[in-house]
């Protein structure tokens, strides 16, 4: 399947899911949805949640206290079993929105937030504290879908590499979102699928997180075998979307064979069910790794208006991982690397991979068979050409200097289909007469300076 026609099919799932989400917002943009007529507000505190927890029924908000939630010996944290809202009554969990936390602390050889058999739930606004004992902060331990974390702070999960913020490892999952998140010091920040290809994470939404100082990866969506058939995946074609996030890896990164990329997408499976889907990752902020690449990927690839630096190696590598390379659309981005600045790494196929209006500043800036009209310099020359492309604290400025990005107008009606491709990182519409991330030069001013924040 070409990329043109994975992205229409990406266009209609996505119109049907807004449609299906005209509900108020709140004061930050996130959809609210439809309040059941027999909705409850229950309120608990760290000593009656967990008799709370099992009433509830679809409409239900669990109301959680400010406190240190631990459980019971034989029940410790927060576990969400067998909880079943609907699509206009989901079932929500949260903490305080503002003041002292709602915490849930880790007890050793258990993960802390434990999901199974569970669809249509929220969890939001409380704190996870893993203590370094060895638990994931969340681990969706049993089938799960249409699944909700937000605004949720997870520390402690750094003991080791193999320690999650948020893991779902251990079973399918489909329509997750997980957004305005925190995961500081991990392991891994977040782990979706499993190392063997087995239960996959399908369409999900990852937007608005800040993922900072893990060991290995921040993000890591794995590869898929061939879905099983007694599991009731999404039969239409999906995507899962990665956009404004902020992944950043510091020093403490692990070297030598544990390095990992900041984030690396996987394969969809090579037949049956979920073979033409893919990833939409745009309006990302990619920066700092000791000793890897800031991105690789493989399978069915559009990335789009996000801002890279590295200044110790490498940006963008798609190549082969667990799976192959499919159709790749790199288009529009701002790369600031000491290494490759964007490399493809595939076979002869019928797939498109294309590199287009992209602004690298690299040692090697662009390595791939197809590319188009991008603007490319050494990685020095960043500090003549860009506003200010060094910030050991993340607070950087890849606007470029005038005149330095500009080019004849583009003609990109193929990427209009994947979603908000007209739009560059700060949100502004583009037509393609400036490349890289950004649809301005110095003379207009930034909505938002990338920072090592959560990105508004």
């Amino acid at each position: 399947m070409s990329l043109r026609r994975i992205a229409a099919a990406f266009v209609i799932a996505l119109t049907a899911a807004s449609a299906a989400a005209q509900d108020a917002e709140r004061a930050d943009g996130t959809p609210t949805p439809r309040v059941s007529a027999n909705a409850r507000v229950i309120d608990a505190t760290p000593d009656d949640y967990l008799v709370r927890l099992r009433a509830l029924r679809p409409g239900d908000t669990l109301r959680l206290a400010a406190g240190t939630y631990t459980g019971t010996p034989d029940t410790p944290g927060l576990p969400v079993y067998n909880l079943h809202g609907t699509a206009d009554a989901p079932i929500t969990i949260e903490g305080p929105a503002k003041g002292a936390p709602a915490v849930f602390v880790g007890v050793r050889n258990h993960n802390t937030v434990r999901i199974a058999n569970t669809s249509h739930v929220v969890l939001r606004d409380f704190h996870v504290d893993g203590r370094d004992l060895g638990g994931d902060g969340v681990n969706s331990q049993g089938i799960s879908h249409h699944v909700t974390l937000e605004r949720l702070t997870i520390r402690g999960v750094g003991d080791d590499q193999g320690t999650v913020g948020i893991s779902t490892n251990r079973a399918p999952t489909w329509n997750w979102t997980i957004r305005r998140c925190t995961i500081v010091g991990a392991g891994t920040g977040m782990y979706l699928g499993n190392s063997d290809g087995r239960h996959p994470f399908v369409a999900g939404l990852i937007e608005h997180n800040l993922v900072r100082d893990t060991l290995g990866y921040n993000l890591q969506v794995k590869h898929q075998l061939p879905w099983p058939d007694d599991v009731a995946l999404p039969a239409e074609v999906t995507r899962t979307v990665i956009r404004h996030n902020v992944f950043s890896k510091s020093g403490n990164s692990s070297r030598g064979p544990m390095a990992r990329p900041n984030v690396l997408v996987g394969d969809v499976p090579v037949r049956g069910r979920g073979q033409g889907n893919g990833y939409e990752i745009y309006g990302n902020f990619f920066f700092q790794n000791p000793t890897e690449v800031l991105f690789q990927g493989e399978g069915n690839v559009a990335f789009y208006a996000n801002l890279l630096v590295n200044d110790s190696g490498g940006g963008i590598a798609i190549q082969r991982h667990n799976g192959f390379v499919r159709d790749v659309r790199i288009f529009g981005n701002t790369v600031v690397a000491s290494g490759t600045g964007i490399a493809i790494v595939a076979e002869a196929t019928e797939h498109e991979q294309q590199v287009i209006a992209n602004l690298v500043y690299a040692d090697a800036p662009i390595v791939a068979v197809h590319q188009e009209a991008n603007i490319v310099g050494s990685y020095r020359a960043a500090t003549q050409e860009l506003v200010r492309p060094h910030d050991a604290t993340g607070g950087v400025d890849l606007r470029a200097r005038r005149g330095v990005a500009s080019g004849p107008v583009l003609d990109m009606r193929e990427t209009r289909s994947f979603i908000d491709s007209d739009r560059d990182f700060d949100g502004r519409v583009r037509d393609w007469r400036v490349r890289g991330a950004y649809a301005i030069d110095e003379a207009r001013s930034l909505r938002w300076r990338p920072r090592l924040a959560i990105k508004p």
